[in-house]
């Protein structure tokens, strides 16, 4: 099992043998699921699409099969790890399969939601990472929010999450995290994982969602304003967008005048709006008097 540069990639039996080594035992409690298919490995770091400068956040390493494919394309890698045990072990695997490229891995025992940019030198580009299925979108918005190096990724999730992340207006899975991921990035699927290169095979298929970042849609409004638009019109999605953002707005009337005003029909629904006008109902509300 070799991969770039003569490093060796983990399948099933190194997989194993690492986790009994350290009395690891896979917890649904942090999402653990490892890969354990080389073939899988390559296939995802090839996707990345990294170059030789590019920066990489990877959360969740676990027992390092994914970290081990990356190294070779990646000028750095930062390893983000909330487990003691794994993100002990990970510069000793990394020594062991790869030691020719040891210097460019740094790893951080952290919680990936509240690591911040400060922490990380050289400055992420990238974001790659098989992601807890529990976990997955909150990592995926708050790496964005608070890593303006960012300039792409590409994350493993839940299948279901990926379509709802990928989706675009008028779908019935278009939501929150699709309107919030649309706010930062183009996004698209690229490709699904089995559930059988994984140990413990979870009981769901996984997806790929690449994203590349673009300038924010162009207003005055600050993020927190328009997500708190979107929020209110999801959170009663069935209602129409009048009644959707009443308490939002300070009532009906108020936020019909709102959506006129961005040109939105009052009776349309948050799943038929782009993130151009969520942005747009925000910039109203934004500039009236307080």
């Amino acid at each position: 099992m070799t991969g770039d540069e003569g490093v060796r990639l983990l399948g099933p039996a190194e997989i194993r043998g690492l986790a009994e080594s350290l009395g690891v035992h896979p917890t649904k409690k942090l999402g653990q699921n490892f890969v354990h298919d080389p073939n899988t490995v390559r296939r995802i770091a090839a996707a990345a699409g990294l170059d030789d400068t590019d920066v990489v956040m990877e959360v969740g390493p676990g027992l390092g099969s994914l970290t081990l494919g990356l190294l070779p394309r990646a000028a750095h890698l930062h390893a983000v790890e909330l487990d003691p045990v794994l993100a002990a072990r990970l510069p000793a695997t990394v020594a062991e399969y790869a030691p020719g490229l040891t210097d460019r891995l740094t790893v951080h025992h952290r919680d990936a939601l509240q690591i911040t940019a400060a922490e990380m030198d050289p400055a992420p580009t990238a974001l790659v990472a098989n992601l807890p299925y529990n976990v997955a979108v909150p990592v995926v918005l708050q790496a964005l929010a608070n890593l303006p190096s960012l300039r792409k990724g590409l994350v493993m999730v839940q299948l279901e999450v990926a379509e709802r992340l990928t989706a675009a207006p008028g779908s019935k899975i278009y939501g929150i995290p699709s309107v919030k991921l649309a706010w930062y990035a183009s996004s698209r699927q690229a490709g699904k994982v089995p559930a059988a290169v994984f140990w413990p095979v979870p009981n769901v298929e996984s997806g790929l969602v690449a994203f590349t970042l673009r300038p924010q849609p162009e207003t005055a409004v600050p993020r927190t304003e328009v997500f708190a638009v979107v929020d209110a019109a999801f959170a009663q999605r069935r209602k129409t967008l009048r009644a959707a953002l009443a308490g939002w707005a300070g009532g009906p009337a108020q936020a019909e005048i709102a959506l006129r005003a961005a040109g939105v029909d009052p009776q349309a629904r948050g799943e038929q709006l782009t993130v151009t006008e969520f942005a747009a109902i925000a910039a109203h509300r934004y500039r009236e008097p307080r």
